[in-house]
């Protein structure tokens, strides 16, 4: 995580007694460092593996990605690929006649 620009928080030195405010921003800070923490943040890779991707975007928030046919798309809300779906069509016969 070196690499998420999240700063540390300050904690100065704390009073000889017990000072209920002083207290009450250590545990502001503490959560907030946690709470930065916890957010993914922005990505930047050189190189990525992705392994045992889900086939198809069911049950996938937006912007996750998944493997659709040996391609890696990623799942939007106006477009899906759902499990399962083929389609097989027919427009009249043709007929081949050799002499």
């Amino acid at each position: 995580m070196a690499d998420r620009l999240v700063p540390v928080p300050f904690f100065p030195l704390p009073p000889q007694e017990y000072n209920q405010q002083y207290f009450a921003e250590v545990v502001r800070a503490i959560s907030f460092y946690f709470e930065q923490n916890a957010n993914p943040g922005e990505g930047r890779n050189t190189f990525s593996v992705f392994t045992n991707l889900q086939t198809n975007d069911v049950g996938l928030e937006p912007g996750a990605i998944f493997n659709y046919g040996g391609y890696v798309k990623i799942t939007q809300l106006n477009s899906t690929h759902p499990i399962g779906t083929s389609a097989l069509g027919q427009v009249g016969a043709v007929g081949v006649a050799t002499t």
